[in-house]
């Protein structure tokens, strides 16, 4: 008869004894039969191991002394792997040679099951059933701990045979603009079918977001075998993919990185082949991670975290220079140029914050302000002369948020609240925006020039601009970009090329200005060879807004004289 002890036990339960250094069941419940069956009548296991591992246990809690002991035993049946949480407890009698064991069991299959469920979804892709973020950074920290765990890679050249490919699909985004979120998750799983195709089954592949899919492995040769794949992977994206009736040209930029000689964290690993992919997006070609970059990449984040707080806290400022006309020497405009001095990290140049703007996004909100100040500073000129001060403000455009934001309206918004007319203002771009967005910019310039705003392209002569633009568009000015300025006099080819811009500009009915003047030499050159305009460190750098107006009194008032 089962003992008033099993039979209140609501889970498979079993009374064992220990004699002569072996374990002998003695009584046990129905639930403990049901699922210990072989055990109870002494038949083998389908699954010795989990047998040898319940008896080890029994063995060592009898010769422990210990009067509670826990673990879990999984064992394999037909159905899949079952999970028992197990419990031996001493059940002592007035005999110390009658004592028993009492074992007792908690079947915690169905627990597992949903957890293994849980953590498959946890480190999947719904979409491709492919490992995610999560799953991909476990899989690429088991493959450095394999490697560092291997007899083979106590060198440290062998130690450098984990690569990691970070593949960015170039252009997703207006796909699903264009066709909708079905048709791109239908494009996603060809990309991610291709991909399988390409690595094959031993080889971690990975979606690691929207657009973005990950490749993990260990290249037994090292640079040559991560570059051999993504090789692979470029040639597989030759042909188009098919799409309903639709043929889809997918271009990828492919960024890798391979394990340091010393210790590498996955995440650094991973971060590192991502700094390389945004590299490959601006370059075009494939690109391997080089030392200094992860570091460039922390900083601009870095900057972009201060640059917009500053724009919130009012903590940028802009600095003027002066447009001269080379011909009487009157100052006829100001270029408005931002500046960026942090309480903390000081001067930031304009080349470095700039950059992290347009990168980031916040040029719109840069963009916004630095116009918005521009011209309430011509205001503030006017009221300070107490007339109509007879200077134009040059302001620069970025293509980006020419892209992103409603320029006609910002400028348009700006000027009447200011007071101030659009005749006053000059809209600097560079080559790159036509490049761009060549319908798009066309339709804001014909704009701007309805309400008279001038245009002046940027830093001509250093972009892809090409005849037909430049006949059909319709810009009043070019600026000659200083690097063909600076010491034209010394560098004959730089010399023609000078003069050629300003023959262009002459043909095409634009007038023309230097940047980058330095020496009275170059000035009077320049207006030798036809430049209009010149600016430059030989007539004044940058200067403050109140230093700017003293400076436009003082050479007026000597041009008068």
């Amino acid at each position: 008869m089962p003992s008033p002890l099993l039979t209140a036990l609501p889970h498979p339960a079993a009374l064992a004894q220990w004699r002569n250094g072996a374990i002998r069941l003695r009584q046990w419940n129905d639930r403990f039969e049901r699922s210990f069956s072989a055990m109870t009548h002494g038949r083998g296991e389908m699954d010795p191991g989990a047998t040898a591992r319940l008896q080890a246990e029994l063995a060592s809690f009898a010769l422990s002394g210990h009067e509670v002991s826990r673990f879990e035993i999984e064992r394999m049946t037909p159905l899949g792997p079952e999970v028992f949480d197990c419990t031996l407890a001493w059940v002592r009698d007035r005999q110390p040679m009658d004592d028993q064991i009492l074992i007792s069991a908690i079947d915690r299959t169905a627990d597992r099951r949903v957890e293994v469920s849980l953590r498959r979804e946890l480190i999947s892709d719904s979409l491709t059933a492919l490992p995610n973020r999560i799953g991909f950074g476990e899989a690429v920290e088991g493959a450095l701990g394999r490697c560092c765990g291997s007899s083979q890679c106590s060198g440290a050249a062998a130690r450098s045979t984990v690569g990691v490919l970070i593949i960015d699909l170039i252009r997703f985004s207006r796909i699903n603009e264009a066709l909708g979120t079905m048709a791109g998750d239908e494009l996603i799983l060809a990309v991610a079918a291709r991909l399988k195709a390409c690595v094959g089954n031993d080889i971690v592949l990975a979606r690691l977001g929207s657009n973005d899919f990950g490749i993990c492995h260990s290249f037994a040769t090292g640079l040559a075998g991560l570059m051999a794949l993504a090789n692979r992977i470029n040639t597989a994206f030759e042909a188009p993919i098919r799409l309903s009736n639709l043929e889809i040209a997918v271009d990828c930029a492919i960024g890798c990185s391979l394990a340091a000689e010393g210790d590498v964290e996955p995440d650094q690993l991973i971060r590192q082949a991502q700094t390389a992919a945004r590299v490959a997006k601006t370059t075009g070609r494939l690109e391997i991670y080089r030392a200094g970059e992860l570091g460039a990449a922390r900083q601009r984040f870095f900057l972009e975290s201060h640059l917009r707080d500053s724009l919130q806290s009012s903590g940028l400022h802009l600095m003027f220079q002066p447009i001269i006309d080379l011909s009487t020497s009157h100052v006829t405009g100001f270029e408005a140029l931002a500046r960026w001095t942090h309480p903390v990290l000081g001067t930031i140049p304009p080349t470095d914050f700039i950059s992290v703007a347009e990168e980031s996004g916040l040029i719109v909100q840069l963009g916004r302000w630095a116009l918005q100040e521009a011209v309430e500073q011509l205001r503030r000129w006017d009221e300070r002369l107490g007339e109509r001060i007879p200077v134009r403000m040059n302001v620069n455009l970025s293509p980006i948020q020419m892209a992103r934001d409603d320029v006609l309206k910002m400028i348009g918004d700006t000027l009447r609240l200011t007071g101030v007319d659009g005749e006053r203002l000059t809209v600097e771009l560079t080559e790159s925006a036509l490049v761009s967005d060549p319908a798009n910019c066309s339709f804001l310039l014909d704009a701007l020039k309805r309400s008279h705003i001038a245009i002046a392209m940027d830093d001509f002569g250093t972009g892809y601009s090409n005849m037909a633009s430049l006949q059909s568009l319709p810009i009043d000015m070019l600026k000659i970009d200083r690097s063909f300025v600076s010491d034209m006099m010394a560098d004959h080819d730089k010399l023609e090329i000078v003069r050629a811009i300003l023959s262009l500009a002459e043909a095409l009915g634009m007038k023309a200005t230097a940047e980058g003047i330095e020496d009275a030499d170059v000035a009077a050159k320049l207006q030798e060879m036809g430049c209009t305009f010149g600016q430059g460190y030989y007539f004044a750098r940058p200067m403050t807004a109140d230093q700017a107006f003293d400076y436009w009194s003082a050479r007026s008032a000597s041009a008068t004289h």
